[in-house]
């Protein structure tokens, strides 16, 4: 894998975007579980850097007896704790190395009080699901592969193609917002410095100017649109406000900037019967 040396923003198409993340998550698939495993944990459910967990925010719906696809999975924690509530599970990620860390989490599961949470996994993109039409009763992706294609509307489609009549499709993402501020948990993220409305890609390019990682933003209205596009309805917009107690920052996330501006956009959605 190439070496970064530049962050810049430019134009990023599909294929060169998903070439980038995928080769970026593979080569960091083991040192993210390390840094973040502790916080997300193996059998968790967390929508997002505020900590708000599916066990409070019940956005999936009584998770008994349904069929679940995770899309974007890393490690698979979230598929875990569906699978302890009832829940028949897929786990999918782009990334073999994450694929292989949680297969790894299972795989230490196995023989002990949770080995009943071990989930299957699947390694393809979440623009072509390898499934057939209608096989889910839920979709969902915390914090996966929506800001890291070009093609984002292309994963709605495909979310609505694989779900059920009736079914539910949920994605948390960072904020649209936080596009215009630094990437910084103190106070220099708090002073806009971009257009809301710029949507050129944010790209790590190495000497030879090959992406090596990829981020691409929308609007609010832009999702809105994708969502309705694809077929769905969105049902309701979760913007988790930063918690009291909660002091542990991630990245640009962190208590100052969570208690001032969003962070976290969750889009609660649903296929017509």
């Amino acid at each position: 894998m190439s070496t970064p040396t530049e962050a810049t923003r430019r134009p990023a198409p599909p294929d060169e975007t998903a070439t980038a993340n995928r080769t970026w998550w593979d080569g960091e698939a083991t040192s993210y579980y390390v840094e973040h495993g502790s916080f997300l944990g193996d059998t968790d459910f967390v929508w997002g850097p505020e900590r708000l967990r599916e066990d409070d925010a019940g956005l999936l719906g009584d998770p008994e007896g349904q069929v679940v696809l995770e899309i974007g999975a890393g490690s698979g924690q979230c598929s875990r704790w569906l699978a302890a509530h009832g829940a028949t599970v897929v786990a999918t990620d782009l990334s073999a190395g994450m694929v292989a860390t949680g297969v790894a989490v299972n795989d230490a599961l196995a023989d002990g009080p949770d080995e009943a949470l071990r989930v299957p996994f699947a390694q393809c993109d979440g623009r072509a699901l390898p499934f057939a039409d209608a096989s889910f009763d839920t979709v969902f992706t915390a914090y996966g592969v929506v800001p890291f294609v070009a093609d984002s509307d292309v994963v709605m489609a495909e979310a609505a193609r694989v779900l059920r009549p009736g079914g539910r499709f949920v994605f948390s993402t960072t904020h649209p917002v936080r596009w215009s501020f630094a990437d910084d948990p103190g106070a220099g993220g708090l002073t806009a410095r971009h257009s809301y409305f710029d949507r050129t890609p944010y790209v790590e390019q190495d000497e030879q100017g090959r992406a090596t990682y990829v981020e691409h933003h929308r609007t609010v209205g832009d999702r809105v649109r994708e969502i309705a596009a694809a077929g769905l309805v969105l049902v309701d917009l979760v913007e988790p406000e930063w918690p009291e107690g909660h002091e542990e920052p991630w990245g640009g996330w962190s208590p100052l900037r969570g208690r001032v501006i969003p962070g976290t956009a969750i889009f609660v959605c649903r296929k017509p019967a």
